[in-house]
């Protein structure tokens, strides 16, 4: 018997949705179940085949607990270990390298710094920071948000320099980016589901969570040349990401899709929210991916980072996924909404981010190494919604102190003098925040 296990948050229909079609097609070989957990040892055996992952993102002990289940050759949908290190930052940099249109984005220093780090900390920071400059390259109106975050959460539109500085204040120790605001003309959110099956929703993130008017379905929203574009690029995202289950959004204007959000590796597909049609297709959908993966033979897992990001040295060090996705493009496609070949991943950038980190692990093993004496490798057994400042703000803002207290905005002197350590700020909601995206 093959076990599944679902480690949930706060949602209710979409994991019991689940279970229940998990459990139905297994028909007593295949058990799904939600997981429990409490004190996890570090040498506990493999409890499930496959767990599906919802909330780690949010507990801390349930991703190192998901760490440690892929050690044991547990396939977790997502990657713990991928997701650990990814951000929205990275991500728009390499999907500007993979051909995908993406909005001019700057990341920022954070405002606030933990307790600890003083002016000497941040000797290597540019200070002042050229304001100009940055709202010069992305253009105003701007969306300031966090590099890593999501749900729409301390999302702002900033219309003015001043408006800026009044949100970047508020923003604590966060590491925002200020990206281009699109004024679009079509918006759709993408399920992309083992990185084969494609939903393209029309999704209107102006209006307000659970009211019934987010999702819209209409198969003829965008047009099949369009359409086809946002299919190859969710693909050729989530390929290169290695996400088996995530969402991508894009922002149209003028018939360009911009991808401006596509860090979602929990997704929301609550019935109250997508809707009946967009709730069975995920779930149908994930469940066709869950037995996939328990009918694949895998070998077992290795204990390196480029090994748990499934990169294969044999193939001179491009990731697997990429191969098989350049590989089998054409059967692939019509697994999807549209029947058109995807955007094959150039092997120079997929080899180029396996090469970074595979040199990473070798680092980290000749460090262990040399501390322990032995040999660090082990025998081989490979295995956002945006909204404008509070209403009534004054357009007469000044600009952001200087860091005197720890604090980055638009300083008037390098941090040279040795000031006390600054004061520690927690980070914190941008309040006013919905979800709906400023007007």
């Amino acid at each position: 018997m093959k076990r599944v296990g679902i480690l949930v948050g706060r949602e209710k229909t979409f994991p019991l949705s689940l279970l229940e079609r998990i459990n139905e097609r297994g028909r007593g070989e295949v058990v799904a179940e939600f997981v429990k957990l409490g004190g996890v040892r570090l040498d506990e055996a493999r409890r499930y085949d496959v767990i599906i992952d919802r909330i780690s993102h949010e507990i801390p002990f349930y991703r190192a607990s998901l760490k440690r289940a892929a050690l044991e050759g547990t396939y977790i949908i997502n990657n713990p270990f991928w997701w650990s290190a990814d951000d929205k930052f990275f991500n728009y940099s390499l999907a500007t390298k993979l051909g995908v249109a993406i909005p001019k984005t700057v990341l920022l220093p954070q405002k606030d710094y933990i307790e600890g780090v003083t002016s000497e900390s941040l000797r290597n920071l540019e200070f002042p920071l050229d304001w100009d400059a940055i709202v010069g390259y992305t253009g105003l109106p701007a969306i300031i948000k966090p590099f890593d975050g999501g749900g729409w959460k301390n999302v702002s539109r900033v219309n003015t320099l001043e408006e800026l500085w009044q949100v970047y204040d508020t923003t604590g120790t966060l590491c925002m980016t200020l990206q281009e605001f699109i004024d679009f003309d079509q918006f759709v959110r993408c399920y992309c589901i083992g990185q084969q099956d494609v939903m393209i929703m029309p999704y209107d993130p102006r209006q307000p969570y659970l009211s019934g008017e987010q999702y819209v379905n209409d198969p003829n929203y965008l047009s099949t040349e369009l359409a086809q574009r946002v299919a190859a690029d969710v693909l050729t995202l989530n390929r290169a990401l290695g996400y088996d289950l995530n969402t991508v959004e894009f922002a149209i204007k003028d018939g360009i899709p911009y991808a401006i959000d596509f860090m979602n590796p929990a997704p929301d597909a609550e019935l109250a929210s997508v809707g009946e049609f967009y709730h069975n297709w995920v779930v149908d959908a994930v469940t066709r991916l869950v037995f996939r993966k328990l009918e694949e033979e895998r070998p077992q897992p290795g204990y390196r980072w480029d090994a748990m990001l499934n990169t294969d040295h044999s193939t001179g060090g491009i990731p697997q996924r990429a191969v098989a996705a350049v590989a089998s493009a054409a059967e692939q496609a019509s697994r999807t909404l549209l029947s058109e070949p995807v955007r094959e991943i150039p092997a120079d950038i997929a080899a180029g981010v396996s090469d970074l980190v595979s040199n990473a692990a070798s680092a980290v093993s000749n460090l262990v190494e040399s501390i322990t004496g032995t040999s660090g490798d082990k025998p081989n057994e490979q295995p956002a919604d945006t909204q404008t400042p509070t209403a009534g703000a004054s357009t007469k803002a000044k600009k952001p102190r200087a860091a005197t207290t720890g604090k980055l905005a638009k300083p008037q002197a390098k941090p040279s003098d040795p000031a006390a350590p600054p004061k520690s700020s927690a980070p914190r909601a941008r309040k006013g925040v919905n979800d709906k995206p400023g007007a």
